[in-house]
């Protein structure tokens, strides 16, 4: 049983890389589809698909790594807000991910959006994980 599903999500794309995995496979969850959509969108995964097996169904993401040497796509994944303590912020303080390099995702009252977003749209929200 799984305490902290997004944080198992940010551990499976994680321990993936580190193995040098092409394809993950995360159990699915309406958070979970749009955290991968976000990741999509901003080039740090290759593609994926959503699979409706079973009860929960089944994320397959594709992990994307640089041709030439080989690193990973996403070099920091990290929860901040979890469980244990939640980390709220208001739209005029959300943090900029190595100077704008990276994303931070947020839950707010519009729906997951990336720090971006959040800024243009004036919102704050939990932030969920940062990425760069």
């Amino acid at each position: 049983m799984v305490i902290d599903p997004i944080s198992d999500y940010l551990t499976r794309i994680r321990n993936a890389q580190m193995a040098g995995h092409t394809i993950v496979d995360i159990p699915a969850s309406n958070l979970k589809k749009k955290l991968t959509e976000i990741l999509y969108e901003n080039g740090y995964i290759l593609k994926y698909k959503f699979e409706d097996e079973g009860s929960q169904g089944l994320i397959k993401i594709a992990l994307k790594y640089n041709a030439s040497t080989k690193e990973p796509a996403i070099r920091e994944l990290s929860r901040v807000s979890r469980p244990g303590l939640r980390k709220y912020t208001p739209a005029d303080e959300i943090p900029r991910v190595k100077n704008g390099l990276g994303i931070a995702i947020l839950s707010t009252s519009k729906g997951v959006l990336t720090d971006k977003q959040a800024r243009q749209q004036n919102v704050g929200g939990e932030i969920i994980c940062l990425i760069s």
